[in-house]
């Protein structure tokens, strides 16, 4: 995946970064899905196990993940 966006890079830590990015996409699709999510009416931390993490801790990657990944 990296070496699509990063041909020449040489990169020598691409399992680290393309588990980051994983990773950065998982946590942006909780959050997304939490705040713009059909369910969100009824909104409570028990109904969304996976967004615990950021129950006390922001995401401060919000807008610009959401320029990435977002279908509009």
């Amino acid at each position: 995946m990296l070496e699509n966006f990063l041909p020449h890079a040489m990169l020598k830590a691409k399992p680290n970064l393309e588990l980051r990015i994983r990773t950065l996409k998982k946590d942006w699709a909780t959050v997304y899905d939490m705040l713009s999510g059909k369910e969100n009416n009824n909104f409570s931390w028990d109904d969304h196990k996976a967004a615990d993490q950021f129950k006390h801790h922001s995401f401060p990657y919000y807008d610009q993940l959401t320029s990435i990944y977002a279908k509009y």
